[in-house]
């Protein structure tokens, strides 16, 4: 399961972060987000025991200071932190292996 985050954690959770963070910011309602979340999950089974890697999820409906903050405008959007700092941006479903192929091209 991802790390749930929020306005109130995600600096903790996420900017003060050294490794590489992947943040889906989703709502319940959303087609696309609810065939993202499958995907989201396999890549916490997949690469979780990486310290180095944090994949958490956002609920935009719940959290619109930092959907405001990360000017999020579409979901799905998933955005890839590197020691706190945004890195790349993704709107609309993305696959597990394009996922994995930008986090580890992060990690170096």
């Amino acid at each position: 399961m991802a790390l749930e985050v929020t306005d109130q954690n995600f600096d903790q959770e996420i900017k003060e972060f050294k490794g590489v963070a992947l943040v889906d910011f989703w709502a319940p309602w959303c087609g696309p987000c609810k065939m993202q979340g499958p995907i989201i999950d396999q890549l916490v089974e997949e690469l979780k025991g990486n310290d180095k890697i944090k994949i958490a999820k956002l609920n935009v409906d719940e959290n619109q200071g930092k959907a405001q903050e990360w000017e999020v405008m579409s979901i799905p959007t998933l955005k890839i932190f590197k020691d706190g700092k945004p890195v790349e941006n993704f709107v609309g479903l993305q696959s597990k292996e394009s996922l994995v192929e930008k986090i580890n091209s992060h990690l170096s």
